[in-house]
């Protein structure tokens, strides 16, 4: 990492309020690391379908959105302090209630509450970050959200290193998730003493009607549309297509009144972009270990666990490692071209790992993390140098849409496409054994899904045990081939961005001014 005392901004005050936000979010994504390490033993716990995990791993998600999007609207009117005091009340709680989980509605609750308060995180630590380095925010921004591999890094090597440790539970994933108090209460103490500066937008006289433009009709069309789909998953119901559509077209149309714009075209593609990048990555890591365990150097082997873990370890350490390094690389090739070159990546990065088992899992996982290390945050960066009028608001309605849609759609999609790859291996080669292992068909967002049950799994013999852990095996493997296809939609469009940024003279940052005046601390 670049010498922090040659950047605008870098004062002591100042980092030390960046080095809380940057544990903040490890925080988060410790909770993301261990969850998603655990989900197998949930499965066994609490009998779960592949679909029930995807709505598991959904349910970590789109609440982000919701909480990230509330809070951008009214941030600026509360105060920074206030919100992530929020966050750490709503850390803690949903944690204790993690562990008195019962069954696979209790988790779904708790796991809720958990991305209310990531949401609530990353709804502060963006727009401050962007505010205080305001003339190097696509550096700063990677090396912010470092902290997301870092904590997933850390949560996994937990579970490695423990693999059967309970301590004073009665089970392994509640001694896991206890752990998750750890950095909880590492942020909170540093956030605390920490004073919070007035938004770049606030500061530079940007009304409040000028930063929903920016969003405008379109964007706000985009929100509304998968936030409705979130809260009626949330409410326990159904929604159909045609009712989402015409609640986030009121919502839209409102927003169109009120601002007279349809949004910035730009930011709009932006928005479009985020939803596959978000299920390339955060939909990928979620899946990993479960796609990895049964294609290892040790496969069928009890031992593979462990192997997932450690290749979800050393993907996240790589991902730290870049980001933090991210100054000279963001320098070198622009925002636009360093996603143009990461998308890129990251499809030859998920196909090799659809066609690896054994040690070349290790060499594909590579390239895969060189792939989408900067995408997520460099996206950041860009949103935050090219509309920078939107303050909070497009900052975080970035992450807010992406992951509403990996949520709501992404990960659920990759459990039910999983459940039904599956039955068709097993109806198709197998008849005999998917007799043995059916169980009930079962509800989704995407319509009914066949499904194996775990409790005979559990009984079936030896060859017949060996026999299923092949089937699984490559339709797992063969989940990453799927998900290539949504990196190249993405390359697609970052291509025509840097096309439309060549023909205005190459890639530059759009400034408004700045402001020093900071907020007073609780």
């Amino acid at each position: 990492m670049s010498n922090t005392s040659s950047d605008s901004g870098a004062s002591g005050a100042n980092m030390k309020l960046f080095w809380a936000c940057f544990i903040a979010l490890v925080a988060t994504s410790f909770v993301f690391g261990v969850r998603a390490n655990s989900i197998g033993l949930l499965q066994d716990g609490f009998n779960l379908s592949e679909a029930q995990k995807g709505n598991i791993n959904g349910a970590g998600m789109w609440p982000f959105a919701i909480s990230i999007i509330f809070f951008s609207l009214v941030i600026d009117w509360i105060g920074y302090k206030t919100v992530a005091l929020f966050a750490i009340a709503c850390h803690a709680v949903s944690l204790v209630l993690t562990l008195r989980a019962t069954g696979y509605a209790s988790f779904y609750w708790s796991t809720l509450l958990v991305a209310v308060a990531n949401g609530t995180v990353e709804s502060f630590i963006n727009p401050v970050v962007a505010t205080i380095f305001s003339k190097n925010k696509a550096k700063w921004l990677n090396i912010l959200h470092a902290g997301w591999p870092a904590g997933l890094a850390l949560g996994a090597l937990f579970c490695a290193l423990f693999p059967e440790a309970k301590l004073f539970f009665d089970a392994v994933w509640k001694f896991r998730f206890a752990l998750c108090f750890i950095p909880v209460v590492f942020y909170a103490l540093l956030i605390l003493p920490c004073q919070f500066p007035v938004n770049e937008r606030v500061a530079a006289g940007v009304s409040y009607r000028d930063m929903l433009k920016e969003v405008g009709a379109v964007g706000f069309f985009i929100i509304g549309f998968l936030m409705y789909f979130a809260i009626m998953q949330m409410a326990g119901k159904d929604a159909s297509l045609n009712s989402s559509l015409i609640a986030g077209a009121v919502i839209g149309v409102a927003a169109g009144v009120y601002t007279m714009s349809l949004g910035n075209w730009l930011f709009l593609i932006v928005l479009v972009i985020i939803g596959p990048l978000a299920t390339t990555e955060l939909g990928t890591d979620g899946w990993m270990p479960e796609l990895l365990k049964l294609n290892g150097p040790f496969k069928l082997a009890e031992s593979n666990v462990s192997f997932a873990a450690w290749v979800f370890v050393y993907v996240s350490t790589i991902m730290t490692i870049l980001r933090f390094y991210a100054g000279p690389i963001v320098h070198r090739f622009s925002p636009i071209g360093l996603l143009v070159l990461g998308s890129a990546v990251a499809i030859g990065g998920l196909m090799f790992l659809s066609a690896s088992v054994g040690w070349m899992i290790v060499v594909a996982a590579t390239v895969y993390a060189f792939g989408k290390t900067f995408l997520w945050s460099t996206t950041l960066g860009l949103t935050s140098e090219q509309f920078p009028k939107g303050g909070a608001l497009t900052l975080n309605g970035v992450s807010a849409v992406g992951v509403l849609f990996l949520g709501v759609l992404g990960s659920p999609f990759i459990g039910y496409q999983q459940d039904k790859d599956m039955h068709s291996r097993l109806a198709a080669s197998h008849a005999p054994l998917l007799a043995k292992v059916e169980g009930a068909a079962k509800p989704s967002i995407f319509g009914s899904t066949p499904s194996l049950d775990q409790d005979k799994i559990k009984a079936l013999d030896a060859a017949a045990s060996a026999e299923l852990t092949a089937v699984q095996a490559e339709s797992k493997r063969g989940a990453f081939a799927k998900i290539a296809v949504l990196p190249a939609f993405m390359l697609a469009c970052y291509l025509f961005m840097w096309l439309v940024f060549k023909a205005r003279g190459g890639y530059k940052p759009v400034e408004i001014g700045h402001g020093e005046d900071a907020e007073p601390g609780f």
